[in-house]
């Protein structure tokens, strides 16, 4: 493992039932978090894909160090594929690893940006994502569809939750606003708050969304927005 951005030898590792799922909390990650932030203000960001036309992530990212990209996917394979039941043999996979913060006014949101959503509809798609923010930026929420009691969309039932999920938002559009509790179309399953150098681990096929404190959130800078390191494994 690689000198920089060294990861906690006694990391507070809890697991977390959210409806039929699991999420795993790893608090005091990092040995040195605030090594991380010193980068994340020497970044240059940009918008994230999709971000003009008002879909997928509403903010800015800066890829992130790749020491701390390595050394958290030696440190997370094992772990992932021992508790999310991940096959032994499956090679991983690994998306950009970046620096995100939300920018986008609530006004400006987009009607898919309004709802909840999910990563993947593969079996194995996990959401790694470290909070170099405190609680006070809200933090991850996780809901059921209504019509379809789907709390995790597959590859089985994926059409079938797009159709009734598309027929819903075309009928009656969503608040505009960030997405946060229950509404006619979502049950609210719980929250894990954000917390400084706090990794959460989630199967990316979970409907979630991030809770947004709109009142101090909206912010491009990573000293006072909602920062975090967002990374993505497929198996």
């Amino acid at each position: 493992m690689k000198a920089d951005f060294l990861i906690n030898l006694t990391p507070d590792l809890q697991a977390v039932n959210i409806g039929e799922h699991q999420a795993l909390i790893i608090d005091d990650f990092l040995q040195n978090p605030d090594a991380m932030l010193e980068v994340a203000r020497r970044s240059q960001f940009e918008n994230y894909p999709g971000y003009a036309e008002h879909k997928g992530y509403p903010g800015i990212r800066a890829q992130a160090p790749e020491n701390y990209s390595g050394n958290i996917t030696t440190f997370l394979e094992p772990l992932i594929k021992a508790h999310f039941k991940v096959p032994e043999p499956l090679e991983l996979r690994k998306s950009i690893c970046a620096f995100s913060l939300t920018t986008m006014p609530s006004a400006e949101l987009g009607p898919l940006q309004r709802t909840p959503h999910f990563d993947s509809s593969t079996p194995h798609h996990m959401a790694v994502l470290l909070y170099l923010c405190n609680e006070k930026h809200g933090g991850t929420g996780f809901y059921r569809h209504k019509a379809t009691g789907l709390q995790q969309i597959t590859e089985a039932n994926r059409e079938h939750y797009l159709d009734v999920y598309y027929q819903e938002i075309n009928s009656r559009r969503p608040a505009q606003r960030y997405f946060d509790n229950s509404n006619e179309y979502f049950t609210f399953l719980g929250m894990i708050p954000a917390k400084f150098n706090r990794l959460v681990i989630y199967r990316g096929s979970l409907l979630h969304t991030a809770c947004i404190n709109p009142a101090i959130s909206i912010d491009a800078r990573p000293d006072s927005g909602r920062l975090t390191v967002n990374t993505f494994y497929d198996f």
